[in-house]
């Protein structure tokens, strides 16, 4: 009996394969595209070239406040941002190599008609709960607020422009009520509450088979960041989530009594999915249900890690109701970094798609072969486990010292060889001849096909691609050790090589050829500009590339003439790398300074943080008291948090406290603290925190402790 992980795995009748829809409020930076988009399409690449059944769906996200906030910045309609912003989100995909089968939006009647049958079923199931609640309202904008229209202080990290859903600096998801000090991004002012009705989605009631699909079904096969974020959801407790809004621009609610309400963004825009699947098999004639309905196909989800509870949680949730299939899996990635500093459009420092197009892509002479030298640097440093960083240095490093001096240099000179030691054509192998080093190349190509097939498929993209450089670094070793150039040395009376020297000669640049077009097969979902450049000189059609002729040592027929050889990459030099981090800086100066004061000022006036007036009654029921660390962990699957015992002097507080990214445990036990006591209790991560350390934040930004050499329990005043 074949058990668990280790029986293999049926290959699914079809692939649907999904990107986290893009918000069509402004372009998306290289970060973006690292993280749901470009994983996404290696796959999907690879799949095609397995002649697989597959469609790969994306669309604008064209509803919710971030378009309505982006509107009023611009002085237009929403409308008018969404049309504006997904054609260029649209471009600059098609640009940059990913190859949706089709991006929708969901601005669409057809969306709108999918997302309203979708809240209809669920409604007449009766799994939507009705209930009155109090929510934030602007009083002097005369209307509710959606969660970003609502910002404050994050209550984790203490950023002060935190939104109410999320707070992009830690990245915790929250909600407007978690907020200290909200404030209106309409006036400017606090809100106030307000009575409204709202539909909920009850995932309280699905606990238990969220529990069991995502921490027992996939615990073996879905990523570890995946499983810890979902886990700390799920032991948290799960809570009824709104699934309509008091707003004007989104897909209507469908109900008599629901004037002025529209289906909440996270709610609608994850239907885009089945929409937009819904127009590819219309246009290509094609049934759609069994893309959602049939338990044959495999349902992929490609997202970055902010959208992890969205597709794991609430959307399958979702599914299920509506009897769709569940995701096969969910590859979430990190964030991507740059330049030493979190990658932010809104600051200036961001590397644009379309930026990146217009100076590398569109004035470059070989623009694809600047889209292949992005997409390779971006796969290479992919944050698939962790969050990673691009650097212009490092990007010019990996197209030199990789791309242009290992694999370019490896088809260049078998190319070049060929053409000047056997006539431009592939010559004969003379088996016979075959020494150790020719058998070893050979199982090497046969080897890695299965090596980068097995993790491709196991969403390993940075391994993969490392197989495929690592197998033309081989090819270059063995070149250099058979030198082929100095067996041609060896000539006879008339200069020509003898017979011997030739056959050895050919026996050489045969497999170097067959190494080559193999090249092209591997290289070909990370790098698809690149493969067709090397079909092109090898004068055979783009179905060479199809995954099944990987590992084959016959794909160049001999006595078949080839092209010369053609520059695939181009070096990047010392100017273009100072010319780009100087353009990073001036721009990201230009648009700190032109954001109003309250935006920039925690940039520019760290050290200056004004916070409101309070009475010294305010301040009197704080209750301050000094402490020593006792023990000190880190919090499972929580990278900036350590869970802390501190000696009160006549108790000892468990307190959670967001410092870990400052400092390791083992270095702060005996350190003295000042602790809020008489905080309220609050869980983090499943643990009760029962205080808070007072901290102060230096000049380089670090968080360090407030403290005094006093008896531990000593009332501070």
């Amino acid at each position: 009996m074949v058990c668990g992980i280790f029986a293999p795995m049926k290959t699914p009748k079809r692939y649907l394969i999904t990107s986290a829809l893009p918000y069509a409020n402004g372009p998306k930076h290289i970060g973006h595209l690292a993280g749901a988009y470009l994983p996404a399409d290696i796959y999907v690449r690879y799949l095609r070239a397995q002649k697989r059944d597959v469609a790969f769906v994306c669309g604008s996200d064209e509803h919710g406040a971030a378009i309505t906030i982006q509107a009023i910045k611009e002085k237009t309609t929403p409308k008018a941002i969404v049309d504006k912003y997904h054609a260029l989100l649209e471009s600059n995909m098609k640009d940059l190599g990913i190859s949706f089968d089709i991006y929708h939006r969901t601005s669409s009647p057809l969306h709108h008609e999918t997302a309203q049958e979708f809240f209809t079923l669920l409604y007449n199931q009766g799994a939507l709960d009705l209930k009155e609640s109090e929510q934030y309202f602007d009083e002097a904008a005369n209307t509710f607020l959606a969660d970003r229209y609502i910002t404050g202080t994050c209550p984790i990290c203490s950023s002060d422009k935190a939104y109410g859903d999320q707070c992009e600096k830690c990245g915790t998801s929250l909600s407007p009520e978690q907020l200290i000090n909200p404030k209106s991004t309409l006036s400017g002012n606090p809100p106030s509450k307000k009575k409204t009705t709202h539909w909920y989605l009850p995932l309280d009631k699905h606990e238990d088979f969220l529990r069991q699909w995502i921490l027992e079904e996939h615990q073996n096969d879905w990523k570890t960041n995946v499983l810890g974020q979902c886990k700390s959801w799920i032991d948290a407790g799960l809570q009824p989530r709104a699934v309509t809004r008091d707003l004007e621009w989104g897909v209507k609610v469908p109900l008599e009594n629901a004037e002025g309400k529209v289906l909440y963004v996270w709610f609608d825009a994850p239907i885009g999915y089945i929409s937009a699947t819904k127009q590819w098999a219309a246009d290509n004639q094609k049934d759609w249900k069994p893309y959602w309905y049939d338990n044959d196909t495999k349902l992929v989800h490609f997202i970055g890690k902010d959208n992890i509870v969205f597709h794991c949680i609430i959307f399958p949730a979702m599914l299920k109701l509506h009897g769709n299939i569940l995701p096969d899996n969910v590859p979430s990635n990190e964030f991507m970094n740059l330049e030493g500093d979190k990658m932010s459009t809104s600051r200036g420092w961001s590397i644009e798609m379309d930026e990146y197009i217009n100076d590398f892509v569109k004035k470059d002479n070989g623009g694809d072969m600047m889209v292949d030298a992005l997409r390779y640097y971006l796969t290479a440093i992919a944050p698939e486990t962790k969050d990673s960083e691009f650097t212009w240095k490092g990007f010019q490093d990996a197209l030199n010292s990789e791309l242009v001096a290992i694999f370019g240099n490896f088809i260049n000179r078998s190319f070049v060889l060929m053409h000047k030691l056997c006539n431009g054509k592939v010559p004969p192998i003379h088996s016979e001849l075959l020494d150790e080093k020719d058998k070893k190349l050979i199982i090497d190509i046969q080897t890695s096909k299965e090596t980068i097939q097995s993790l491709i498929e196991n969403y390993k993209y940075r391994d993969a691609l490392f197989e495929v450089i690592d197998l033309a670094r081989k090819g270059n070793k063995y070149m250099q050790e058979k030198e082929p150039w100095i067996a041609a040395k060896q000539t006879d009376e008339n200069g020509v090589p003898t017979k011997e020297a030739q056959q050895k000669i050919d026996a050489t640049m045969h497999c170097c050829l067959q190494l080559s077009a193999n090249l092209a097969i591997l290289i070909n979902p990370f790098l698809p500009f690149t493969a067709k450049k090397m079909c092109h000189m090898m004068k055979v059609v783009d179905k060479m590339l199809e995954w099944e002729n990987a590992g084959k040592m016959n794909l160049l027929s001999v006595g078949y003439s080839l092209r010369a050889p053609e520059l695939l990459f181009r070096k990047i030099e010392d100017a273009e790398v100072q010319e780009q981090i100087e353009k990073l800086k001036i721009k990201s100066k230009k648009m700190t300074e032109a954001m109003p004061q309250n935006e920039n000022q925690q940039k520019t006036e760290k050290d200056v943080v004004v916070k409101p007036e309070i009475q010294f009654d305010d301040f009197a029921k704080i209750d301050l008291k000094t402490g020593t660390i006792v023990a000190a962990q880190k919090v499972e699957k929580a990278d900036k948090l350590l869970q802390l015992q501190v000696d009160l002097g006549t108790e000892q507080r468990t307190i959670v406290s967001g410092i870990a990214l400052h400092h390791q445990p083992e270095n702060i036990i005996g350190q003295k603290v000042v602790v809020v006591t008489n905080l309220a209790p609050r869980k983090m991560r499943g643990i009760e925190s029962n205080g808070m350390i007072l901290m102060a934040e230096d000049e380089n930004g670090k968080l360090v402790f407030v403290n005094s050499e006093v008896s531990n329990g000593s009332n501070v005043s």
